[in-house]
């Protein structure tokens, strides 16, 4: 009876790390396995420059998914380091589940010799990167947005993730850009509160239990959000820190939780809400008639939108999601 408990035991154990390490699969990779799990990807990635407005161009990585029908489109807004390897995998996982992924750096042009973010050590990159104005950001992403959504073996829609840094602009400019078709915040900052009566999305918010720095900027936009009768769903995930994602093996089991969680989260999310059918802007539950808004209505070559009247709300987003990351 006792042989026949610890076999039982010792089973089970067995099988939950097999579990978990299939889940982890299907997962962005740990920061240091990046380089890694991109040499050895099936899916064909590059790099292009893309032209943006006033003669600016923009380096950006995009991987394309493997299937036989035109894909939606995700843009990645990397953190506040500038464009990784761990961003570029985590475009190349996007890909791997059907998107079109690219993700763009930010400080294209603004290393040594013209050059972006490869060029540059973390703290450089940091500081240029808290020096990026909102208009320009708004403007860059305008620009990848249009040029992607033109490739011949995309769709029309497209939506924004971002982390940390980026998750603050993933929200931003669901303030700014009327096409979006949803965006998904990784710990990452909020508007205030003025600047969410322009959200024309749905927002996906991802957040670690233990970064009371970004989820005190939660509760409000929370508030708010449900007022104006537009979706904004949160999930907090217990003892998880600020960017688990990228460090899965960090805080005792609760990072890694948090990401087997937060990424099927955010996949189906996004194949909802880019899907021919679309995702309705009103929250998931029910509110009243008289505070849900109909529908989004955007004009389709309006790229531009967006770009002015981020404004000084739009500022003060940007300079938050710089103080806390």
């Amino acid at each position: 009876m006792r042989d026949r408990i610890v076999f039982r035991t010792v089973t089970a154990l067995l099988l939950g790390s097999a579990g978990s390490a299939l889940a982890s699969q299907h997962l962005p990779p740990l920061e240091k396995d990046a380089r890694a799990r991109l040499e050895a990807s099936p899916r064909h990635g590059e790099w292009v420059s893309v032209p943006a407005a006033m003669g600016d161009k923009v380096d950006a990585w995009v991987v394309y998914p493997e299937r036989k029908d035109p894909a939606p489109v995700v843009i990645v807004i990397h953190e506040i380091f500038g464009l990784s390897d761990w961003v570029r995998s985590v475009a190349d996982q996007l890909a791997a589940e059907g998107f079109i992924a690219v993700a763009p750096d930010f400080l294209s042009g603004k290393g040594p010799d013209g050059k972006g973010s490869s060029a540059l050590s973390p703290d450089a990159a940091r500081q240029l990167n808290s020096a990026l104005q909102p208009a320009e950001v708004v403007a860059r992403l305008n620009a990848v947005a249009e040029w992607a959504t033109r490739l011949p073996a995309a769709t029309s829609k497209f939506g924004v993730v971002g982390y940390c840094w980026g998750g603050g602009m993933s929200f931003l400019y669901a303030t700014a850009q009327p096409n979006l078709g949803a965006a998904v915040v990784y710990y990452g900052v909020s508007p205030d509160n003025q600047a969410l009566a322009r959200v024309g999305a749905p927002v996906l918010g991802l957040y670690g239990g233990d970064d009371a720095r970004v989820d005190a900027t939660v509760p409000a936009a929370q508030q708010e959000m449900k007022r104006l009768g537009k979706r904004y769903e949160v999930e907090i995930y217990e003892g998880a820190g600020h960017a688990f994602l990228r460090q899965q093996d960090g805080r005792d089991g609760a990072n890694l939780r948090a990401s087997e969680k937060a990424w099927p989260r955010t996949v189906q999310f996004f194949k909802e809400a880019l899907s021919e059918k679309g995702m309705s802007l009103a929250p998931a539950q029910a509110v009243p008639a008289s505070l849900a808004d109909p529908q989004c209505v955007c004009g389709e070559e309006d790229w531009s939108a967006g770009t002015t009247a981020a404004g000084a709300h739009t500022a003060a987003a940007l300079a938050a999601a710089t103080a806390l990351n």
